[in-house]
C-alpha cells in the first residue's frame, strides 16, 4: 500500500511526481532523482504532460511533493498549483521552470521551492529536503492572479469536489453559472457541477467569455441564442434563450441593454 502524502517519518522515501510537457525535461527529472535517491530516499509516483493529467495521476497514485513546470498545455502549473490546494492531503510543490527570474520572485516566498532550468543535483535534493518539513503549496490565491496575468485570461478548469473526488470542469464547456445561496452551478450541456465559487469572482476572472444577466446568473456569451421579453412584471425583465438547452435564463432590466446588444451582434 503506497505512503499517504503526509508521513512524518524523515526517512521514509518521497513520493514524487514529474510534471512537464517536454519529454527530455522530465527524462533529466528522473535521473536526477534517481542519482541523489542514496542521500535523499525518494520514488517516483508518477509523470504527467500537464495539469490535468497530474490530477489524474494524484488521484491513483498519492505523491509528497510535486515538481512541476510552469508553461504547460491544457492546464499549466500555477493553475496545478492552485488545485493542489483542495486536495485533501496538498502535496508540497516545487516549480521547475526556465521561466523568467523576475516572474518566479513574486510568488518565491509562498512556493516550496523553484528550480531553474536546467535543474542541478544539488539544488533539486535541497529543494526536497525543504518539501520534506514543509508540505504543502504557494498561496491559492496568489497563484490565480499570477495565473491569469502569465496566460492572459482565467483557469481552464473550475475544481468541483464531489463524493470525495476532485472533478475538473472545462470552462469553455460551461453554458452558465448560477448562484444559489452559498453555492455556485455550473451547468454544461451535459449535467451540472457545484463549485465553491463566487458570481463576483467568476465574472471579474472570465469577462471575455461570461456576461452576467442578472444578479444570480452569468451565461457564456457564445451559448446566448436569442431573448424574449417577459410577459408579467416579476424578477426577470427578459430571458435569454441558450443553443443546446430548452431552459431559459432571467435577464434583469439592468443588464437587458447590454445583453440585447450581444445577442444582435
Amino acid at each position: 500500500m503506497p505512503a499517504q502524502p503526509n508521513d512524518t517519518v524523515s526517512s521514509a522515501p518521497l513520493r514524487v511526481l514529474i510534471v512537464d510537457d517536454e519529454a527530455p525535461a522530465r527524462a533529466r527529472l528522473r535521473a536526477l532523482l534517481d542519482d541523489i535517491r542514496p542521500t535523499c530516499p525518494n520514488q517516483i509516483a508518477g509523470e504527467a504532460e500537464n495539469g490535468v493529467e497530474a490530477l489524474a495521476c494524484l488521484e491513483r497514485e498519492p505523491a509528497h511533493v510535486v515538481l512541476a513546470d510552469i508553461h504547460m498545455p491544457r492546464m499549466d502549473g500555477l493553475e496545478l498549483a492552485a488545485h493542489l490546494g483542495g486536495l485533501p492531503l496538498p502535496p508540497a510543490l516545487i516549480f521547475t521552470t526556465a521561466y523568467d527570474r523576475h516572474a518566479v520572485e513574486a510568488f518565491e516566498l509562498d512556493a516550496v521551492d523553484y528550480l531553474m532550468k536546467p535543474v542541478r543535483a544539488t539544488r533539486l535534493q535541497a529543494a526536497l529536503e525543504k518539501a520534506r518539513l514543509r508540505q504543502g503549496g504557494p498561496a491559492r490565491e496568489t497563484l490565480l492572479a499570477l495565473g491569469q496575468q502569465l496566460r492572459g485570461g482565467g483557469r481552464s478548469h473550475l475544481p468541483c469536489h464531489e463524493r470525495g473526488r476532485l472533478l475538473l470542469v472545462p470552462v469553455a464547456e460551461i453554458v452558465y453559472f448560477r448562484a444559489d445561496l452559498k453555492y455556485v452551478t455550473a451547468r454544461t450541456l451535459e449535467r451540472e457541477y457545484v463549485l465553491d465559487e463566487t458570481l463576483t469572482h467568476l465574472e471579474a476572472e472570465f469577462p471575455a467569455a461570461f456576461i452576467r444577466l442578472h444578479r444570480a446568473v452569468l451565461v457564456a456569451r457564445q451559448a446566448l441564442a436569442g431573448l424574449e421579453r417577459a410577459q408579467e412584471e416579476g424578477d426577470a425583465y427578459g430571458w435569454a434563450l441558450l443553443r443546446g438547452l430548452p431552459e431559459k435564463l432571467p435577464v434583469s432590466r439592468r443588464q437587458w441593454g447590454a445583453v440585447r446588444a450581444l445577442a444582435r451582434g
